[in-house]
């Protein structure tokens, strides 16, 4: 399978009354290479919003407003993730940092405006990895990042892919 680290920027922590406003999706290949990626901006599909989270993106409520039909983001990632997804691999997997956030948008995001999740019912958590890889609930893997967080979810997910390529190469067993 192939494997797209994901992140997800929102305007409330309740997919079901606030929206998802950006995503970034970076392809894993085979050999470590993060060339390919994708960017979409959202317009809200719900009326609420706290102004915290739209503050962490650097986005008024107006300029979101602004930014492309949601339905039309989602099915041009369903493409892309079908057209960069190995043919010679079953169904794609998404790698993330947060499930409990990124999840949450992507996944009734996919099935509302596309009636299917390519990445199917379930991700892999880089989180819950990492800290079974070092044998402990109370460590992060964000020092592995290359790539600055910066809320911009293409350097996000850029900066997971890289701290999961790390483990890979400190001896984490997994075939991309």
């Amino acid at each position: 399978m192939s494997l797209f680290s994901v992140d997800t920027e929102f305007d409330g922590p309740n997919s079901y009354v606030n929206s998802m406003i950006e995503i970034g999706v970076v392809l894993i290949d085979a050999e470590h290479k993060l060339d390919e990626t994708f960017y979409g901006r959202l317009r809200p599909i719900h009326d609420e919003y706290v102004q915290e989270a739209l503050d962490i993106t650097g986005y008024s409520r107006e300029e979101t407003m602004e930014f492309d039909d949601a339905a039309t983001t989602m099915q041009r990632l369903y493409d892309w993730i079908t057209e960069h997804n190995r043919p010679d691999r079953r169904r794609p997997r998404m790698l993330v940092d947060n499930p409990g956030c990124d999840w949450m948008y992507v996944n009734p995001y996919f099935h509302t405006f596309c009636k299917d999740n390519p990445f199917g019912y379930s991700h892999f958590s880089l989180t819950s990895a990492w800290q079974g890889f070092v044998k402990t609930p109370y460590k992060s893997f964000k020092h592995l990042r290359k790539t600055k967080h910066t809320h911009n979810p293409v350097d996000d997910a850029k900066g997971n892919a890289e701290a999961f390529i790390a483990m890979i190469e400190m001896g984490f067993k997994y075939k991309l």
